[in-house]
């Protein structure tokens, strides 16, 4: 009974954005929050486009709300793939739910859309932003933004695949040898590194560039060859892993090498985006033209403006015969692995969070301080503060 008295609930509605079929919390997970104090109460139906029916829920004893007011009343924490900033015209209807009681843990996109994340610090919430996870070892488990891109990567070449006009691997036949298809992909973090692992698999020659030397190693384990182009690159890497934003002379040097890459290959994936900054555009409509009529690209930067001239975001076009995909949110096309792989990010946060029945808040603690974004009725992260021009103080260590 004294466990009982000292649990936690965290509520999981369904997500409203439109086409999302991802759930913040899956049944497996269930039982290791349950150990912990944590109860979970999810809106009937959650997870269901994703491929988790109630009665799953039920088997692990999560409970079941009739409506999304429900989960809001009565949970203290509220999980969710996508929050106000993440999704800002049906996320907006959840302020009338949000108290200050709650505390919100979700994708809310604060350094693309700072003016979210002040709406929701005027509800008096506690809110948490995934995407802020830190790149630290121990916040491995936490990330979201790795996880999802795992997913990007492996969809990014399915999609190319399926809109290339050829085949992927080298076959030997008796009408004669089909050669294999030449994929390039630019940027060579997780999406990029699940793209050449795929492209590989399905037995495509792939090359790959990322402006980061270091990762020459990385790309050249999973079977691809390393493009190097001869540009000044010291410093291309900020201390958390991310690529940094180039300059316009560097971006254009780079462009011009990479032309003659582009143009031999039949499917260009590129990956390239820095954290709350427009995409940087690296393939130019000059480069486009320059492929063969039939090839492909796919851009994972579309949602923030495509690293192709001629991406449209949310389309797959056409352009001098070459396909260009700018279709966005990847992994909720691939709902039941990508909900598994954010639940359990969602989860291991969760128990760092909540300590005997209760959500602490340990602002010594950088995996707390960094994904904090508001509390008490004000944005307190430095950062999102700065973006809207609010004074910027360091914040006070202690916990709460």
């Amino acid at each position: 009974m004294n466990d009982e008295k000292r649990a936690v609930t965290v509520g999981v509605p369904k997500e409203t954005f439109p086409g999302e079929r991802r759930v913040a919390i899956t049944p497996d997970v269930v039982p290791s929050l349950l150990k912990k104090g944590i109860h979970v109460l999810i809106e009937s139906g959650a997870g269901v486009s994703a491929g988790f029916p109630d009665e799953e829920y039920r088997e692990k004893e999560a409970a079941i709300a009739g409506s999304r007011a429900e989960v809001f009343e009565k949970a203290e924490i509220i999980a969710q793939v996508r929050g106000l900033g993440a999704n800002l015209e049906a996320g907006r209807a959840d302020l009338e739910l949000i108290q200050s009681r709650h505390s919100l843990i979700a994708s809310i996109d604060p350094l693309g859309e700072p003016g979210a994340a002040s709406d929701l610090a005027k509800s008096g919430a506690t809110a948490f932003s995934l995407e802020l996870m830190p790149r630290i070892t121990r916040a491995q488990s936490m990330d979201i933004l790795s996880s999802m891109a795992t997913v990007s990567g492996y969809k990014a070449v399915l999609l190319a695949a399926n809109h290339l006009p050829k085949m992927f691997p080298m076959m030997m036949t008796a009408a004669g040898t089909v050669t294999p298809a030449k994929v390039f992909i630019i940027g060579a973090g997780v999406a990029g590194l699940q793209a050449i692992a795929t492209a590989r698999k399905l037995g495509s020659v792939v090359e790959a560039y990322d402006v980061r030397p270091a990762v020459k190693e990385q790309i050249e384990s999973l079977g691809a060859a390393f493009v190097q182009f001869d540009l000044e690159t010291e410093g291309a890497e900020d201390k958390g892993g991310y690529a940094k934003e180039q300059s316009a002379e560097f971006i254009k040097k780079q462009q011009a090498m990479m032309k003659d890459v582009i143009a031999r290959n039949d499917v260009v994936i590129t990956t390239a985006l820095i954290p709350g900054k427009k995409a940087p555009i690296l393939v130019t409509r000059e480069m486009v033209e320059a492929m063969r009529p039939g090839s492909v690209i796919v851009d994972l930067a579309a949602e923030r403006g495509g690293n192709c001239e001629a991406t449209v975001s949310g389309e797959v076009v056409e352009d001098h015969g070459v396909t260009v995909i700018g279709l966005l949110n990847l992994p909720s096309t691939i709902p039941y692995h990508a909900s598994r792989m954010f639940a359990k990010n969602v989860t291991t946060y969760l128990l760092h969070l909540v300590k005997d029945g209760a959500l602490r808040i340990d602002l010594n603690d950088e995996i707390t301080r960094e994904t904090l974004v508001a509390r008490g009725g004000d944005v307190v992260h430095a950062r999102l503060r700065g973006l809207l021009g609010l004074p910027v103080e360091n914040q006070e260590g202690g916990q709460s």
